[in-house]
């Protein structure tokens, strides 16, 4: 019987080891290791894959080092658009919000969906309406702010282009990753002691992006996929490549009808197909055998995994 486990990230882009400080990446290690143990101890008590990836997701999006939720970057027009999924591997069901502002937890919205509607994805003020009927807590626009992100996008603006949360030298900035030169995407993905997968991926977007444009992290196949056939899948990246490539359904699709293993499958996706077109990013994965990968093109992720019983194994850099 394969071991439960959980895998998390918290986005990937360039490094700014230059401008980063022992302490910064210390917090960085301290919140990804907080919380793989919180998704292990969800999934050791007998929790559910989907119990466990949407604590883990709740927990990244409430930590102001990671771009969902609280921390969540500014569009253009200077405002805030969130969006999360979640799939469960077991029945294939799946739940999604796009663009809302005032949701403190996008994925549990996207988990109320998933549990009480028929449809698969709501957005804007229709997501925020029903998430508020399903009794989920709705705060001020400008909750989901912080200086750092503020600063982040006055010299994006400067520059007059739309970049990846982790992405742009901010010399002022003491993050490991870059900070303007970083995709800013936050997910799970965990196999249960029952042998059920799951996933879930949250975003607050692009710094400078455009109001109203939604990347892969909300749309099922994606950044986000999970089927107990075979794999769990959460993207972090240049989204519009990874929607454009299918890239969470087609790491499934290549292990279903081409027989690769995990890795061959997330390796060919990330590092081939995600590259050939310009995209940049990673993705963390696990199968129903208990496998994990976190294989990513960019030169840092910040990711962590755990099996129960383990110690949570967490890194930055490529060489971890």
């Amino acid at each position: 019987m394969a071991r439960a486990v959980i895998a998390i990230h918290g986005g990937a882009g360039a490094i700014a080891r230059a401008s980063m400080s022992a302490e910064k990446e210390q917090h960085y290690i301290q919140a990804l290791s907080g919380i793989v143990a919180s998704g292990q101890a969800v999934l050791a008590a007998g929790g559910s894959a989907l119990d466990a990836v949407t604590e883990a997701v709740r927990l990244l999006e409430e930590c102001p080092l990671f771009n969902a939720g609280k921390g969540a970057v500014f569009t253009h027009q200077g405002t805030h658009e969130l969006d999360a999924c979640v799939m469960d591997g077991r029945s294939l069901d799946a739940g999604a919000v796009a663009g809302v502002n005032t949701l403190r937890n996008p994925v549990l919205a996207a988990r109320a969906v998933l549990e009480n509607s028929p449809h698969v994805m709501f957005i804007g003020e229709g997501a925020e309406k029903f998430a508020a009927e399903h009794g989920l807590e709705q705060v001020p626009p400008d909750f989901f702010s912080t200086p750092e992100r503020w600063e982040q996008l006055q010299r994006a603006l400067h520059s007059d282009h739309a970049v990846l949360d982790h992405d742009g030298a901010a010399q002022s900035s003491d993050d490991p990753l870059d900070p303007d030169r970083k995709f800013g995407t936050v997910g799970a993905v965990a196999l249960d002691l029952s042998g059920n997968l799951a996933a879930a991926t949250s975003t607050g977007g692009m710094t400078n992006k455009q109001a109203g444009r939604v990347g892969d992290s909300p749309i099922v196949g994606a950044g986000c996929y999970a089927n107990n056939a075979n794999v769990a899948v959460s993207c972090t990246g240049t989204g519009e490549v990874f929607m454009r490539t299918l890239a969470a359904y087609d790491i499934a699709a290549l292990m279903e009808y081409g027989g690769l293993s995990l890795k061959e499958a997330s390796d060919r996706v990330v590092m081939e197909k995600i590259r050939v077109l310009g995209g940049s990013g990673g993705v963390i994965a696990v199968d129903r055998e208990g496998n994990v990968a976190l294989p990513f093109n960019s030169e840092g992720m910040y990711r962590g995994y755990g099996y129960v019983g383990d110690a949570p194994n967490v890194g930055i850099y490529r060489e971890e």
